[in-house]
Parts: C-alpha cells; sequence; structure tokens
C-alpha cells in the first residue's frame, strides 16, 4: 500500500521533530494512482496509533488542506498503514488528530507569549 521514504515510521529514531516534518510516503490508491504525501504525526487514540498525511501535488504543495487518516502498525519493524473501516473508530481518530492540532496552537501561542515578555 505505501512506501515510506525517509522514514522509519518512528520519529523518535529520525533525531528530532523537525526532520520528521520532511518525511514524505507514497500511498498507492485502489484505483493504481499514487499519492505522494506528507506525514504530518503518528498519534494515540481510542487504544490505536494513527498516521496523518497531508497529501501533495506536483508542486509538493496541498492546496485544499486535506488530511488523509489510516491506522498506523509495524510488522517486523516495518510500517503498516490500514483504512480505519467503521465510523466509531473513524470518530476517535478524528478526534484524536484535532487534539493534536489543538496542542501545536497552545504550542504557538505560549511561544508567542514567552517571546512578548
Amino acid at each position: 500500500m505505501s512506501d515510506f521514504e525517509a522514514c522509519s515510521g518512528s520519529c523518535e529514531t529520525c533525531g528530532s521533530a523537525e526532520d520528521c516534518s520532511k518525511a514524505t510516503i507514497t500511498l498507492t490508491l485502489d484505483n493504481d494512482e499514487t499519492v505522494e504525501c506528507s506525514i504530518l504525526t503518528i498519534y494515540e487514540a481510542a487504544g490505536h496509533e494513527y498516521i496523518a498525511l497531508l497529501p501533495l501535488d506536483e508542486n509538493g504543495k496541498n492546496e485544499d488542506g486535506e488530511v488523509y487518516l489510516y491506522r498506523f502498525t509495524q510488522e517486523n519493524g516495518a510500517p503498516v498503514l490500514e483504512n480505519i473501516e467503521n465510523d466509531d473508530e473513524y470518530e476517535a481518530a478524528s478526534e484524536g488528530f484535532d487534539e493534536w492540532l489543538d496542542s501545536l496552537e497552545y504550542d504557538e501561542l505560549v511561544a508567542e507569549d514567552e517571546t512578548e515578555e
């Protein structure tokens, strides 16, 4: 389903969070179309790990803000992405992603407050 480029699937191995933001993955969709995606984060929600991917166009940009969420596991040290098959699990994964986004906004606000002082 996918090929990780420059990423082992574990942000701890990259050395820093900045390096993880540069990692990409190439997805092969059901219709055999390939989509290059930037890895936004790997996070836990409702007892599972998920990965949030930002699909990129041919210029390496994302104009529409669409994000793909997949269940994330590892088999023999290799990352594996699985479709989220039911609505309840998707809701939990979405809420976990929203919480991650909220934490980023909080971190930015705290950093702004510290620079103003």
